[in-house]
């Protein structure tokens, strides 16, 4: 396949080729908020203008928004440089995605509330479908939003080519965000979500570009994930399932080698190949810095890495069971 060309707006407003994904930052208690402003900033002056937010990455009175407020007061001169997406209407504890008029409006109000006007919501994303509430509801209270002026545009996420299609008849959405990796290629079927975004003008956004780590090269065997690290709880990181998976892993792992650069830096140059927006995740300097190096596959480099798709099935769900029903709606 011909590599395609990485979007270059949403909503109107200039992105990088890669962008950031936040949830690493808050979805524990573990860095502190002077610590995380440090790859914020390396991911902007490294050209990942496109930051991933989330109201549920992290508890609710300490999740995205509120290392955001703290970010842009610290540097209120960066708030019209970065172009922010908010993923919420959701709660993660019960996974319950909230689609209501009423739901969507109280989340972007506290949003509002906890940003303290030192940044717009360039973007808003619905992080899952609500199944209790039609689309076209859900996305006709989107619009009044855009219109009231609270956000600038609209997104969704985790769903499927008909839901997208349903959507943009009421008003199209600025991006789509969906799961992509080596390990998650679903939204690369014929006909399915990507081919989707493309005939509809609207750009797709991979979260995952890494596929939940497996592509850091961070580790070989089970036991190199901590006892509370939360992939255990994955199916693909389960005993049998991760033998089996890590030699997809160590096949890009090869590639990198040759190349001279990083598993991730592949990974990432994979999806952006596609036409896809990655927002791979960091906690370090070095690890942003790392995954904002360019790197451009070639056409070999890139028959190499699907050969290695085609011989590896990946074996597991990209959920455990009980996220699985709101998956591609």
């Amino acid at each position: 396949m011909a590599p395609a060309n990485a979007p270059k707006t949403i909503g109107g407003k200039t992105v990088g080729s890669i962008g950031f994904g936040m949830m690493n930052l808050t979805i524990s208690d573990k860095i502190s908020h002077e610590e995380a402003v440090k790859p914020m900033k390396a991911a902007l002056d490294n050209g990942s203008n496109f930051w991933n937010a989330g109201t549920f990455y992290g508890p609710p009175t300490a999740n995205s928004l509120h290392l955001l407020n703290y970010y842009f007061t610290k540097y209120p001169e960066d708030a019209s440089r970065v172009v922010l997406s908010v993923k919420g209407a959701y709660e993660l504890r019960n996974q319950a995605p909230d689609g209501s008029p009423e739901g969507l409006r109280s989340t972007v109000d506290e949003c509002l509330r906890i940003l303290n006007g030192t940044k717009t919501i360039d973007l808003f994303e619905c992080a899952r479908i609500d199944p209790e509430v039609p689309v076209e509801t859900t996305v006709g209270a989107l619009k009044q939003l855009i219109e009231d002026g609270k956000i600038g545009s609209y997104g969704l996420s985790e769903v499927s080519p008909a839901t997208i299609r349903r959507a943009n008849a009421v008003h199209p959405p600025a991006a789509v965000e969906e799961e992509l990796s080596l390990f998650s290629r679903h939204v690369l079927d014929e006909g399915g979500v990507l081919d989707t975004c493309r005939e509809l003008g609207i750009v797709m956004v991979g979260y995952s570009p890494m596929g939940s780590g497996w592509l850091t090269g961070q580790f070989k065997k089970l036991d190199d994930l901590a006892p509370d690290d939360y992939r255990r709880r994955f199916p693909r990181f389960q005993p049998g399932a991760f033998e089996h998976n890590v030699k997809l892993a160590q096949a890009v792992e090869a590639v990198a080698e040759k190349k001279g650069c990083s598993s991730a830096q592949i990974a990432i140059a994979w999806v952006v190949r596609q036409g896809v927006l990655a927002i791979p995740g960091a906690t370090k300097v070095s690890r942003v810095e790392e995954n904002c190096k360019s790197v451009d596959l070639t056409d070999a480099e890139a028959a190499e890495i699907q050969k290695a798709v085609d011989h590896t099935a990946v074996v597991g769900d990209r959920y455990p069971e009980a996220f699985q029903k709101h998956l591609s709606q």
